[in-house]
């Protein structure tokens, strides 16, 4: 049930658009959701259409083929806004696949750039889905909140039929630009036992991750939705959406499964094992690695440095264990073919009777085309998977064995690259030594290479440097550590949007500063750009044949919650 919140703008009758009294527009809030959705996925640093890229402001202000992009001042003069507001059926017409931007949208770019065109310095834009309300924002309201928010409801005086009647009957219900404020979404993020949490637990709630981002991201995107649209409570069968296999109950199982197997929980008691994936037979290896304090980040006379690498700050790190090496086709290629048929979202269509809690885990649709590139599979490593897909990986490896895996922060998988060293790499400063212990550009032959050829780190893990890249389960941001306190205890930078997402190590394909402990990667749309599906999938990006991932098992349990978060983070919309 929505919570009835009264302000003055419901008692005196005023609406609250995004333009109201005058305000300036707010770059971070308002337009760069605009532009990250519409804009960058086509101008962005890995696809420049027209050498045209509106990543940051001062490739706006350069613009491309047809000249400046942005003026300042005149937006008349900025195609950036002037082919906005072409006619739909106009060549010209940006963005120029999908629906026009909404009014509310151009209105938004056209007095932003009015006022100058304020644009942080440092503020990169990254490509992340649109959401669209027809697509995924209805099914969501129409399966899980119109049952009692319609006019003929006993059960709420809270109307969510149509846009109109959201706003007359509670109008902090949904400010665009604006989800912290949104009640609509505020409800969706509460407690699972807080009595306003919509959809109740009784029917159905808490919302799955990905259904809440979606709604987030929409929000964020300035929560457009079509006047004339009404809407009607469906079921599940009606909207082509089965309920989601991602869900917090299963996750509760599982995590019983684990207490009850898992014994070691002490630091003293941690040991290297080698095992075997329970339903293939596949063999991998754990080292352990003990908790401790280290450095994070790069110190500013290291050579190739990046700015994203720091300032440095110390860390310290709870104790785990680590995949000797990255997980290789052996483990991963039986989880992603499989003789099942599956909904999207990798949910089983016909479930069986005697399906224990390893079926109910979500498993990739197939792939249309061989995953390995012709590179070869057996015991290299396995590439080209979502963060998602390698979540589920974790997921489906924890619920057959009961112990908890899942994939590194950032911090832990520099703690354990590092290896108690403070050097560019792990065995020192010397790139001529680099070829002992990472494959990259120079040696790898153009292609990824058997796991575990090369020299272990100090602390016995296997390509720490390249080979592939390896996937971390926090979102990039490039003034992370900035954002962190000194001496700050196992950070984790929590993902609330698909891309970018933080990659690690380097890869095959890259130059020797890429293999570094410090470097930092975030991914892109981009890495499946020629993804020939639609929408595109949520397990494979088809154009990162260098990225891979490696495991990770935390001595201490988490909470469900937690282990919720850590194993459907990789979906926060599920298109492109």
């Amino acid at each position: 049930m929505i919570r009835i919140k009264f302000s003055l703008a419901i008692v005196f009758g005023l609406a609250l658009p995004s333009l109201a009294f005058g305000e300036a527009i707010d770059f971070t809030t308002q337009v760069k959701p605009i532009l990250e959705s519409t804009c960058v996925n086509c101008h962005g640093p890995d696809d420049a259409d027209g050498d045209l890229r509106l990543d940051t402001r001062a490739h706006a202000l350069k613009g491309g083929d047809s000249g400046p992009s942005l003026v300042p001042g005149k937006p008349n003069e900025s195609t950036l806004y002037t082919l906005t507001i072409l006619p739909e059926d106009d060549d010209e017409i940006m963005p120029p696949k999908g629906a026009p931007l909404a009014k509310s949208q151009t209105d938004i770019l056209k007095k932003w750039i009015e006022e100058g065109a304020p644009w942080p310095e440092d503020a990169e834009l990254t490509s992340v889905p649109r959401m669209k309300f027809e697509k995924h924002i209805q099914p969501i309201f129409e399966l899980n909140c119109i049952t009692c928010h319609n006019p003929d409801s006993k059960k709420s005086e809270f109307d969510m039929t149509t846009l109109a009647a959201v706003h007359e009957t509670l109008e902090v219900a949904l400010i665009p630009f604006k989800p912290a404020e949104s009640e609509i979404l505020v409800t969706m993020t509460l407690p699972e036992d807080d009595d306003d949490l919509m959809p109740p637990t009784k029917q159905g709630g808490p919302l799955p991750k990905k259904d809440i981002d979606m709604v987030r991201m929409w929000i964020e995107q300035g929560a457009i939705w079509p006047e004339d649209l009404k809407l009607k409570a469906r079921s599940a069968k009606e909207t082509g959406r089965p309920p989601s296999p991602d869900s917090l109950a299963l996750v509760e199982k599982i995590r019983t499964h684990i207490l009850e197997t898992s014994k070691i929980t002490e630091q003293g008691a941690m040991k290297a094992y080698g095992s075997k994936v329970p339903r293939t037979n596949a063999d991998y290896h754990m080292v352990p690695i003990k908790g401790g304090e280290f450095t994070m980040g790069s110190p500013d006379d290291e050579d190739e440095r990046r700015n994203d690498e720091g300032p440095q700050v110390k860390v310290t790190i709870e104790p785990f264990w680590m995949g000797k090496y990255e997980v290789t086709w052996y483990e991963y290629g039986p989880y992603m073919i499989t003789p099942v048929d599956r909904y999207k979202d990798g949910a089983k269509k016909a479930p069986a009777e005697g399906d224990t809690i390893v079926d109910a885990v979500s498993m990739p649709t197939p792939p249309y085309t061989e995953m390995s590139f012709g590179m070869g599979q057996e015991d290299n490593p396995a590439i080209s998977m979502t963060q998602h897909s390698a979540n589920k990986y974790c997921q489906w490896l924890s619920a057959q064995t009961g112990h908890y895996y899942r994939l590194p922060t950032e911090a832990e998988w520099e703690y354990a690259c590092r290896a108690g060293t403070t050097t560019a790499y792990s065995f020192g400063d010397d790139i001529d030594d680099l070829e002992d212990y990472g494959w990259f550009y120079d040696n790898s032959d153009a292609k990824y290479q058997r796991v575990g050829q090369l020299k272990p780190n100090p602390w016995g893990l296997y390509d720490m440097h390249g080979n592939v890249m390896e996937w971390t389960c926090d979102q990039y941001d490039p003034g992370y550590y900035a954002s962190l306190e000194a001496a700050v205890s196992s950070p984790h930078k929590r993902i609330t949007s698909l891309y970018p997402v933080t990659a690690r190590g380097g890869s095959w394909d890259d130059d020797p500063e890429m293999l570094r402990s410090a470097s930092r990667s975030g991914s892109s749309a981009n890495w499946k750009k020629r993804d020939p599906q639609l929408p595109k999938s949520i397990w494979y990006h088809t154009d990162a044949p260098w990225l891979g991932f490696r495991l990770i098992r935390p001595l201490k349990v988490p909470s469900a919650e937690e282990m919720y978060h850590y194993w459907t983070s990789g979906v926060a919309g599920t298109d492109e």
